[in-house]
């Protein structure tokens, strides 16, 4: 028991490091110093703030839903990581970085886990709305908002890092900073589309629990019609 609250301690610890101690974090991701630890470290606390967030918002539905997306909010930023990181990867190899794919694979972490502690700070808020209101159509709103505002500070602190780490590395950086800009464009991209692949996360109010829906049009397109319920222009 005491080993386990150990690990749990040392887990927040590499998390509070990097959002106290920011530089000499990066400095040590830069010169490559327990970079398995921070890894798992920040995978354990990213997942659990972001299953707290989707339990939260899943609780709007049912508990099966509560359950489900507690599940489906990590594998969301999870999977959008494995599926872009190594064009992050590879490109930068090919234009002159020597960072190895560990290095990378923590700088990302660094705004998944950003992400998540800002999530998990703007939880109480969302739960308020969840008790006192039943508009599922400004609910959706509100936390498209929530995630994009999270999302793009996460995606932010990605970019200001990973200058900070790969600018050792002379050779092509700035054809490296032109694709680690069209990098973040299609991170943002991937993880909108394959949030809408997952849905629901909320779950339609007076629906039976779906574990997915089919899929149907897209992310973008969803979020004009809540809109346009939520202002009146469509019954």
């Amino acid at each position: 028991m005491i080993e386990k609250q150990s690990a749990g301690i040392k887990y927040f610890a590499v998390l509070t490091g990097l959002l106290r101690d920011r530089p000499v974090f990066l400095e040590e991701i830069s010169q490559g110093v327990r970079l398995p630890s921070k890894i798992i470290s920040l995978l354990v606390c990213s997942s659990l703030f972001l299953a707290i967030y989707g339990g939260i918002i899943g609780a709007y539905h049912s508990w099966m839903q509560a359950l489900s997306s507690a599940v489906k909010l990590p594998a969301l930023y999870l999977i959008t990581l494995l599926i872009c990181l190594p064009a992050l990867y590879f490109s930068n190899i090919i234009f002159g970085s020597r960072r190895s794919f560990a290095q990378h694979m923590v700088l990302v972490l660094t705004a998944v886990s950003i992400t998540s502690v800002l999530l998990f700070s703007f939880a109480p808020i969302t739960l308020f709305f969840l008790l006192t209101t039943n508009n599922y159509q400004f609910l959706i709103i509100l936390n498209v908002i929530i995630f994009s505002a999270t999302g793009f500070i996460g995606i932010s602190s990605l970019y200001n890092a990973t200058n900070v780490v790969l600018e050792q590395d002379d050779e092509g950086k700035q054809t490296r900073q032109k694709i680690l800009q069209f990098w973040l464009f299609l991170y943002a991209f991937v993880g909108s589309q394959l949030g809408w692949t997952l849905r629901p996360f909320f779950g339609t109010p007076n629906s039976i629990f779906q574990l997915f829906r089919e899929r149907e049009g897209n992310f973008y397109l969803s979020v004009i019609q809540a809109i346009g319920y939520m202002l009146g222009f469509r019954s």
